[in-house]
Parts: C-alpha cells; structure tokens; sequence
C-alpha cells in the first residue's frame, strides 16, 4: 500500500499529527493544537495547523463539520484513518529498524 500522506511532502509531519489527534476525536483548531502538544510534545502554530487541515481536507482525509460557535470542529474520514495507518506504520518500521542497529553498536560510539 503506497502511503498517501507521502503527497505531502515537507508537511507530513504536522498532517500525521493531526490525523492522530483527529483519530480520538472530533476537534475544533485549538482544542487540536492542544491535544497534539500533549501526546507529542510539539506546538504546532496557527499557520501550520490550519494549512495542514487545509491540505488534508483537499485531500480528503478530513471533513469540516458544522460550526459550533466561531468554532470549526474537524473530523477524520475513512481514507484519513487509512493513510494515518500506513504513515504510522511505516515510521514504526523506522524506529524498530533504529533502534535495532543502535542495540547493535552501530551509534559509532
């Protein structure tokens, strides 16, 4: 399975994130960078956030929902949750593959 978050280039970091966080949940914009700063450790600034929802709702990996307020909650869709899958699957493949050659001496220590 080709992973389509590769499409995004320099921006599939914040988009993994956001699928992530996106995957427990509905969220409106702040509530998202909040919860992606707790589980990762990474503020993600309004300019990056919004331009990641922009890019995954072209894509077709979230949805809008109706406003609550000013507040514009967002949703994962079907081929969202598929291609947050193959990313995280894929980066796990990296960090098991790392972390076996570390384990290995291989940190050129």
């Amino acid at each position: 399975m080709t992973d389509p978050l590769v499409d995004l280039g320099r921006y599939s970091g914040p988009a993994t994130l956001v699928l992530s966080s996106l995957a427990g949940g509905d969220k409106h914009g702040y509530a998202l960078a909040r919860d992606v700063e707790d589980f990762s450790g990474v503020t993600l600034g309004p300019g990056t956030l919004y331009g990641a929802l922009a890019r995954l709702e072209e894509a077709g990996m979230v949805e809008p929902l109706p406003s609550e307020d000013r507040r514009r909650p967002y949703r994962i869709t079907a081929a969202g949750a598929r291609a947050l899958e193959a990313q995280l699957r894929a980066q796990r493949q990296v960090a098991e593959v790392g972390l076996h050659r570390l384990a290995l001496g291989g940190a050129g220590g």
